[in-house]
């Protein structure tokens, strides 16, 4: 079965970021995706610390949340992010989460469709929406669209339910992102995935030409 992991990067387990979780998880069962949702905001994890640990022995040198969840995401087709906007910007603890687990993982990130998805009060959502976007930019995942920008208002979990534009490019969104996944398992199975190259690095670490 194809399935999504839904990452929760508020500090609050049932707040606003929750609920337009919840809204994509409806769509989401009702079209035969299986979904897990996953805590990470109120989480006490650190920053990356460019060790390498990871790339010498497939998983991160801190063996936390980000492990667990690595092994999960080896089995998943899809992942949605979800943050709060602080500062026009998402939650830290959840850019620390993403930076080793985007890292320690990438060799079997390729074409998993990704999504994000932020809550405000009133500004600094498109920055903070195109922060974590990156993540899966630069990781071989196809980006899934909506109908306007994933984002929805409110500084409760009551205000979310009363946003019904965004709640419906919530909706809109994770439509789109099963339909994504689909056709991908689909194509992957009839066509294998596609082979990247991954030997060329541009490193001027002496600063001279050779």
């Amino acid at each position: 079965m194809t399935k999504v992991l839904l990452i929760n990067g508020s500090p609050k387990a049932h707040g606003c970021t929750f609920t337009a979780l919840s809204e994509m998880i409806k769509i989401f069962e009702s079209e035969g995706i299986d979904t897990e949702l996953i805590q990470v905001g109120n989480k006490d994890i650190r920053g990356c610390i460019a060790c390498n640990h990871c790339q010498l022995h497939g998983k991160c040198v801190f063996d936390d949340i980000v492990n667990e969840v690595a092994e999960k995401f080896a089995e998943a087709d899809g992942m949605v992010l979800g943050s709060p906007v602080y500062y026009a910007g998402p939650n830290g603890t959840l850019k620390s989460f993403m930076d080793r687990l985007m890292f320690s993982s990438n060799s079997h990130n390729n074409m998993k469709v990704g999504a994000s998805i932020v809550n405000a009060r009133r500004n600094g959502s498109s920055s903070a929406l195109n922060d974590l976007d990156k993540y899966f930019a630069a990781n071989g995942m196809p980006i899934a669209p909506s109908t306007y920008w994933n984002i929805t208002h409110g500084f409760t979990a009551d205000d979310i339910k009363k946003d019904k534009e965004g709640l419906q490019t919530i909706r809109n969104l994770a439509r789109n992102m099963s339909f994504m996944m689909k056709a991908i398992v689909d194509a992957k199975a009839n066509y294998g995935l596609p082979k990247l190259e991954t030997i060329e690095y541009t490193s001027f670490t002496d600063g001279k030409e050779e």
